[in-house]
């Protein structure tokens, strides 16, 4: 049975270059790596990962926690994180805990104890201070994405410049009455981020002297079907908006078939804006600001294993802190760490445009 002695001799490298090479840990030149790889698959080499984990105390699993992996923008993290992670021999554990505190709570106090696991990626997810304490207490590497944790890298969009340039373009359109689709009543999502892209309208709109009606700021949930029904509402009010700027692509989807329902025209009665990028967006001609979900996943991968490869000795529980330099349980937890912000892109498509009366104005003129 071909070893891995058998494997470095082959590739003319040392047997723990190659171990590293095979492994993903450690660093290792791309050219020796192809070289160990073409090796082993030369001599049909199979590593055995249980042996390995045995020496190593890793067992080359990373944990995914997300809110409810049937929504667009989570499958799309995963995924980012999942091709990621193929690259290099490592496998994915996903929690789905469907927007459940119970299904939360059973995974961050039984699952994460229970499953050997390197490091953890929770996605979008409101973690009170001792529920954060509580995961880091498996010691393990941890990268979130989504908004800012304490101690914890984190990975996202501004939330807040978003809702700024998307109110700022209706406005610069002409638009003045301008209502507000928000995620407030999802369950799934980390309310900073409603919080945030609510706030980036409210000023925007405060900024250009325009007045945020209460009863133009519509709760949703992140759905279009949802979002649908409460535009329905929103546009047969006696005077309704001429734009609408909602917190997701999905709900702006659910405005715009709203509208069409209803008989208005978009975007000559009304002008819709979304955040988010999704595929349907470009069907739909909607105005976006991209924010590139999979790319959010293969960073955050990126930052774990960049984070795995520099730890040379085992894992030993109780005592490696896998580069997150947290307190034990009960202690206070550090300030907030870098939150890293990755580009957005804002893409102008048919359903945005000057509102029906100043067409008519400039026509005069």
């Amino acid at each position: 049975m071909t070893g891995i002695k058998e494997v470095a001799a082959r590739a003319g490298v040392s047997v723990g270059t190659a171990s590293r090479a095979l492994s993903g840990n450690g660093s290792v030149a791309a050219g020796t790596r192809q070289r160990v790889l073409t090796a082993a698959q030369q001599l049909n080499f199979v590593r055995s990962y249980n042996a390995s984990s045995l020496v190593t105390g890793r067992s080359r699993i990373i944990g995914v926690i997300v809110p409810s992996v049937d929504r667009w923008y989570f499958a799309k993290v995963v995924a980012g994180i999942a091709e990621e992670l193929i690259t290099v021999g490592y496998d994915l554990a996903l929690y789905n805990i469907f927007g459940d505190r119970d299904n939360q709570d059973a995974v961050l106090e039984d699952f994460l104890m229970r499953q050997r696991l390197d490091a953890v990626v929770p996605v979008s997810l409101e973690l009170k201070p001792e529920e954060l304490t509580r995961m880091l207490s498996i010691r393990r590497p941890v990268v979130g994405i989504g908004g800012p944790m304490p101690g914890v890298p984190t990975i996202g969009m501004d939330h807040f410049a978003a809702g700024s340039l998307a109110t700022a373009h209706l406005l610069g359109l002409g638009h003045e009455r301008i209502a507000h689709v928000s995620g407030g009543i999802d369950p799934y999502r980390d309310f900073k981020l409603t919080d945030q892209r609510q706030a980036g309208f409210e000023n925007e709109m405060k900024r250009a002297g325009a007045s945020v009606r209460p009863e133009w700021i519509i709760a949703s949930d992140f759905t279009l079907q949802d979002a649908y029904n409460k535009a329905r509402s929103l546009l047969a009010m006696p005077e309704r908006p001429t734009a609408v700027f909602a917190a997701s692509d999905e709900m702006a989807i659910g405005v715009i078939l709203a509208a069409r329902d209803l008989g208005l025209q978009v975007p000559h009665d009304l002008s819709v804006v979304g955040i988010d990028g999704h595929e349907l967006g470009e069907t739909f001609g909607l105005t976006t600001i991209q924010q590139f979900p999979r790319q959010q996943g293969q960073q955050a991968a990126r930052k774990l294993l960049q984070k795995l490869a520099k730890k040379t000795v085992p894992f030993a529980e109780g005592n490696e802190t896998g580069g997150n330099d947290m307190p034990t349980t009960g202690e206070s937890l550090p300030p907030d760490s870098l939150h890293e912000l990755l580009d957005t892109k804002f893409v102008v498509r048919n359903s945005t445009a000057v509102p029906r009366s100043r067409a008519r104005d400039l026509e005069r003129q």
